[in-house]
């Protein structure tokens, strides 16, 4: 077992950060609450690896919450970046690569037009708006543990750092947006028929993840995602897939390549980040042309932002995308079950309960004996074994989300070194869990 040297770098760094900032973190899940002890302040990543304010290194399992599908700092990510800002960081115009970026989004995905913002949260904020223009309908219906960023009406019941927190979903938000959101729980075919014949004239969409990770990856149950998109279709409202966190992540078509595309159906509309925006703050949504038609400056529904369609972070998203052959999707699916399988196999050798759950190339392992189908289910997992079993992770220079309620990722970067990495770190980590679990 091998423990930094140090961490007096950090825990220096992030007094300081409380000093200014409230958590001393800008995102809730770093504050490393869920786990205890001092967040990492990351000075540097290459590859597969972080380095630290303290100069330890760690295999990143997380890739920046899933953007870094080639790694950190790839060479032609980096030279395709250095270009774009030799010639100017931001016009407020339209560009070029944002033109070329929408289109090999069309390309992957069954979406018709595509309009650029810089945050996922802003994307489905934007898409709930233009549900509700296109339908006149104010309704909105969600799913318990879906996380699908800090708009008003969608932090009901949300996932990710919400759940990891315990935050009150509605805290700080007016009780008239909150009521005008139902929160169903997830892969339940009959709260959703319900929902419907109560609701059904005032609901104008139904927002979902492809496959959630914000709760822990928790598949969608055969066939739920075309029994969503049929129910939407006879009340006449829309179906929003929510593909921030799984769009060029879970497939080269995102969660939609594992269903969609061979079952037959699309939704109306779709939201991204992360992978399409390389590494920077960059998002998007898209649908059908006709409901896309219903933005100004074409339609009423109005949506702008001062550095959407960035031409630097546009730029970063085209070349990840177009780095992102079928042999790199290979690569990350071989590499996932590998490491899924080494998890699975010294947990259960330490007697530790514990499932698997997958999304192509994203995985999550919950410390429980049973599946999980909803986020009832996924909080009834040892989350006080969890801690234990990342930080034993992190002492052997392992990172991990830092919650039992997030996905983890890999890239194409991890290689054998970075593998046997884990690989090595898993009978100490899977020990720890087992003593300190409640089981």
């Amino acid at each position: 077992m091998t423990t930094p040297s140090t961490t007096a770098a950090s825990e220096a760094w992030f007094e300081r950060a409380r000093a200014v900032t409230p958590g001393g973190v800008n995102s809730p899940v770093r504050a490393f609450n869920a786990v205890g002890g001092t967040p990492r302040f990351i000075t540097s990543a290459s590859g597969a690896w972080l380095t630290d304010a303290d100069g330890n290194d760690y295999v990143d399992l997380i890739c920046s919450w899933g953007p870094m599908l080639l790694g950190h700092a790839h060479p032609d990510v980096q030279a395709a970046v250095a270009g774009a800002v030799a010639r100017g960081t931001s016009y407020g115009t339209p560009t070029e690569p944002e033109v070329e970026l929408a289109e090999e989004i069309v390309r992957r995905t069954p979406v018709e037009r595509v309009r650029f913002v810089s945050s996922g949260t802003e994307a489905t904020m934007s898409a709930i708006r233009l549900a509700r223009g296109a339908t006149g309908r104010d309704v909105i219906v969600k799913f318990a543990g879906c996380y699908h960023g800090h708009v008003d009406a969608l932090l009901a019941e949300a996932g990710s750092g919400v759940a990891t927190h315990a935050v009150p979903g509605t805290s700080g938000v007016p009780a008239t947006a909150a009521t005008e959101t139902l929160v169903l729980p997830y892969n339940d075919r009959e709260a959703v028929l319900a929902a419907f014949e109560a609701h059904g004239p005032r609901i104008a969409c139904l927002i979902t993840e492809a496959f959630p990770g914000n709760m822990g990856v928790v598949p969608p149950a055969p066939g739920f995602n075309a029994f969503l998109a049929e129910t939407c279709r006879a009340h006449g409202a829309l179906f929003i897939s929510d593909e921030v966190m799984t769009g060029f992540r879970a497939t080269e078509q995102g969660g939609w390549g594992l269903d969609g595309a061979i079952e037959g159906w699309t939704p109306d509309l779709m939201t991204f980040g992360k992978v399409m925006g390389g590494g920077f703050p960059a998002a998007a949504f898209g649908g059908r042309a006709d409901l896309m038609a219903h933005l100004a400056p074409e339609g009423s529904v109005y949506q702008a932002g001062t550095l959407s369609g960035n031409p630097v972070a546009t730029t970063a998203g085209l070349a990840t995308l177009r780095l992102a052959t079928p042999e790199v999707y290979a690569h990350l699916d071989a590499t996932a079950h590998t490491v899924r399988d080494a998890v699975a196999e010294h947990l259960l050798a330490a007697g530790v309960p514990h499932v698997v759950q997958a999304a192509g190339t994203m995985f999550s392992v919950f410390f429980r004996d049973a599946a999980v189908r909803d986020f009832a289910e996924a909080s009834r997992q040892d989350t006080a074994a969890y801690a234990a079993f990342f930080h034993s992770m992190l002492d052997q220079g392992v990172y991990l989300p830092p919650s039992a309620y997030e996905a983890w990722f890999v890239s194409a970067a991890h290689d054998d070194r970075a593998i046997s990495t884990i690989v090595d770190a898993l009978p100490d980590a899977a020990l720890a869990a087992a003593m300190a679990g409640g089981h």
